[in-house]
């Protein structure tokens, strides 16, 4: 039972999240996008390193 209530909370928040975002999201220019994408490489290495270093240690 916990496991439906807690499905069903995700499932009511992702259908917040893409209500309000079709109604106040705007399209993101070709500038900032490229920004995104390279700031999106360098947090997903850092990531990657951090899960390494953490299981080496352990």
């Amino acid at each position: 039972m916990t496991l439906l209530i807690i499905l069903a909370c995700v499932f009511g928040a992702v259908a917040l999240m893409v209500i309000l975002g079709e109604r106040f999201g705007k399209p993101m220019t070709d500038k900032q996008q490229a920004k995104f994408g390279k700031t999106t490489w360098i947090l997903m290495f850092i990531l990657l390193l951090a899960a390494i270093v953490k299981g080496m240690s352990e």
